[in-house]
């Protein structure tokens, strides 16, 4: 493509204006369409609409970046009650080209960026393949080596890209409007409001570099995790220079063995939610394009465009709102959730609600048995906890978690889908027992860390 990114808020809202519009005539034209048809006949166009919907939503996502891009890929990872069980792994796997193989800029633009920050491409590098080996939502990364001989992961922000996110995120009702016919869950825009507020956060890779390098520090020598350090010196505003990690994508961790696929979920599981308890910082990005496989099995974890930290204070009371729950003392989890002003006493929610509501959200965590996280499942807890069509939990949704919560529920949910994604199985209570308690591990894999950490100290 020419690497033209729309970015005016007119013309990027009316991308997706149109983008809805057409969905939504194509919906309504299927079902009618389908009217005395028989049973395989429908099947066939069902299939039809739902891989036309996926191949436009791809081609407008995708050609766009930026934070509606961002949905796209995210919706990857749910399924949100998108389209019938039938056809849902197909359309996912459409919608994951958005994490995986999104349309990519001419290297003579994203080249403009790069020199426009570092000088000519021969004074820093000594070999520059053009080709990208992956395109993000705000970047296109490229393999490199620099002139000292060490082999990089190059990423680029694409030309005009900041003018383009701050269109969008005066485009929520476009968004709204594109999810609502097929996403109903969404309905109360809370998700889009969270990827709004957060993705700016993707465009400082000075800030990423620093965040980067300073994670990669502290998985050095981990025994199954790494994180590539970043090259600090070179990463600018617009370009971010990583080491290069050789490893295969998430499609082929799909396809290894069940053993294989629950130890790396127990990996993603610690990374991406034990860090919050333990260092009190987490990834807020836990998409499948994130994770990579080396041969010699490590999990390396990527882009920290969207990294947190948390006070101290907002992590003990998560730690103590899931004691409370796990333990069944519903009580205790309602005047924790009154006192911190996160339920109104007056809106006639009660302390059973609260802890049905906890329940149905993060019962993964809180099942002390071994579970199979399905693609189901994880969209199971994730509408209920944002839909407004299930009336049961109406009040507790009419409630706000302060910010720093919304956004480790998104990290959580998004852990929560990915797993899905994997087929992952494990006693997660179990595991989470030993940040939420202080517990000593159980499995084989937190026995190892453990060891590896008291040889550090």
């Amino acid at each position: 493509m020419s690497g033209r990114i729309p970015k005016s808020r007119v013309v990027r809202g009316g991308k997706l204006g149109r983008l809805a519009a057409e969905q939504a005539v194509r919906g309504a034209g299927t079902r009618l369409s389908m009217i005395g048809r028989s049973d395989r006949a429908r099947s066939v166009l069902a299939e039809r609409s739902t891989m036309q919907a996926a191949e436009q939503l791809v081609d407008v996502l995708g050609s766009m970046k930026g934070a509606a891009m961002k949905l796209g890929q995210m919706l990857s990872v749910l399924d949100l009650d998108l389209i019938p069980h039938s056809h849902r792994e197909r359309f996912r796997e459409k919608l994951a080209a958005l994490r995986d193989q999104a349309p990519a800029v001419s290297f003579g633009d994203m080249r403009a960026v790069i020199e426009a920050d570092l000088g000519p491409l021969a004074s820093v590098f000594a070999d520059f393949d053009e080709t990208p080996v992956a395109a993000a939502s705000v970047g296109q990364v490229y393999r490199a080596v620099l002139r000292d001989g060490r082999v990089v992961a190059v990423k680029v922000q694409y030309p005009g890209v900041d003018v383009a996110v701050r269109a969008d995120m005066k485009n929520l009702a476009l968004f709204a409007k594109l999810g609502t016919p097929f996403w109903p869950t969404l309905k109360n825009h809370a998700i889009f409001d969270e990827i709004t507020r957060n993705i700016e956060g993707e465009l400082d890779y000075v800030l990423e570099a620093r965040t980067q390098h300073e994670v990669a520090g502290r998985y050095r020598d981990h025994p199954f995790i790494t994180v590539p350090d970043s090259v600090v010196e070179l990463s600018t505003p617009h370009v971010l220079v990583t080491e290069f990690f050789e490893g295969t994508g998430f499609e082929e961790m799909r396809e290894l063995p069940a053993a294989e696929r629950d130890r790396i979920g127990e990996l993603a599981y610690r990374f991406y939610v034990g860090s919050m308890y333990r260092h009190h910082e987490f990834c807020g990005d836990p998409h499948p394009g994130n994770l990579l496989r080396g041969a010699d099995g490590r999990i390396a974890f990527l882009d920290f465009g969207l990294y947190k930290t948390m006070d101290p204070a907002n992590v003990e009371l998560e730690r103590r709102i899931v004691r409370a729950a796990g333990e069944e003392r519903a009580e205790d989890l309602y005047d924790l959730l009154v006192a911190h002003e996160i339920v109104d006493p007056e809106a006639g929610i009660g302390p059973q609600d609260c802890l049905e509501y906890i329940w149905s959200a993060a019962a993964w965590h809180l099942l002390p048995e071994p579970l199979t996280i399905t693609p189901e499942l994880a969209t199971g807890a994730m509408v209920l906890a944002i839909d407004p069509r299930a009336a049961r939990f109406a009040g507790m949704r009419q409630q706000q978690f302060p910010p720093e919560h919304v956004f480790s529920r998104r990290a959580d949910f998004f852990t929560f889908g990915l797993l899905g994604q994997l087929g992952a199985t494990n006693n997660w209570h179990a595991i989470a027992r030993e940040w939420i308690y202080g517990e000593p591990p159980t499995t084989e894999i937190g026995r190892a860390i453990a060891e590896w950490q008291r040889a550090r100290v």
